[in-house]
């Protein structure tokens, strides 16, 4: 990945697809070494992490990691997730963040050198177009790993940079939840896969 100390950069991190991508490369997100990767290759200036909740929960699997997110150096944008029954009667949850990043996107986009996304969903590859007619580069970070890609081929070739996070894993990855060997203090374990009914590619 090309980092730039002098760059004024930005991570926008659709929480769910990176959630998924990630279990499916059979690894967990390590965000305090994520954030120190970037702040030690570039000027960060903005970590924001987007994710849905479901408010009407007892218990939110992922409330851990955000609570963890929002007090270590993340800025953390939620929303209520909507919950409903499909026509075979399965459980579905609906908490899609794409206007929430594409907004905070166009805003500080004016005051930024490099945008780096990570998600797959094809639905912003007119938003990096937008974001790079305004003089920023924006990286994409997902995966092309697995079967099928977890990267939409129009995002991927619209993208300054793509960066598959499977090569990231030795940097921001450790073992999955669960492990004996996982570190409390790099965060809480991840979310179970309820989590991942969030994602959409």
């Amino acid at each position: 990945m090309r980092l730039y100390k002098d760059e004024r950069t930005a991570l926008f991190i659709d929480g769910s697809n990176l959630y998924a991508t990630a279990k499916a490369l059979g690894f967990d997100i390590d965000y305090k070494n994520m954030l120190k990767m970037f702040e030690d290759g570039t000027r960060l200036t903005r970590a924001i992490y987007y994710t849905a909740l479901l408010d009407d929960a007892d218990y939110s699997p992922i409330r851990p990691l955000i609570d963890w997110l929002d007090y270590n150096g993340f800025m953390v944008v939620t929303k209520p997730a909507k919950e409903f029954t499909d026509a075979a009667g399965r459980r579905k949850v609906k908490g899609n963040m794409d206007i929430e990043i594409a907004v905070d996107i166009m805003q500080l986009c004016s005051s930024l050198d490099h945008i780096i996304l990570f998600s797959g969903d094809g639905d912003f590859r007119s938003l990096v177009e937008a974001a790079q007619s305004k003089g920023c580069r924006v990286t994409v970070i997902s995966s092309m790993a697995i079967r099928p890609p977890m990267i939409a081929d129009e995002l991927r070739r619209q993208a300054d940079q793509f960066v598959d996070l499977k090569s990231l894993q030795g940097k921001i990855g450790r073992t999955p939840s669960g492990n004996k060997d996982n570190h409390r203090d790099n965060g809480p374990a991840q979310p179970n896969d309820d989590f991942e009914e969030f994602a959409e590619i």
